[in-house]
């Protein structure tokens, strides 16, 4: 997607692999994306900045996208849902 922050391309493409078996991932907006199951949002990933806040069941998280690569949040989500992959 167009404008789409380098921080954003590389969580979604590394999420679009790890979670392929049971989740897809939707693009939102330029700065949203979600985590798909069977067309229900499981998460929502929002770019604001400075930070990257990622919803799961209506709670917040909050990264600092300094702190944290893509590689290192997408470890983080991926730990979260593949257990639930059944």
């Amino acid at each position: 997607m167009r404008n789409m922050s380098d921080y954003m391309k590389q969580l979604r493409d590394i999420l679009v692999k790890e979670l392929a078996k049971c989740y897809a991932i939707g693009i939102k907006s330029k700065t949203v994306l979600q985590i798909l199951r069977g067309g229900n949002v499981e998460a929502t990933i929002k770019d604001s900045g400075e930070y990257v806040i990622v919803t799961i069941s209506g709670k917040e998280y909050k990264y600092d996208k300094w702190y944290t690569k893509p590689v290192h949040l997408a470890k983080v989500i991926t730990n979260y849902f593949n257990p639930k992959c059944q």
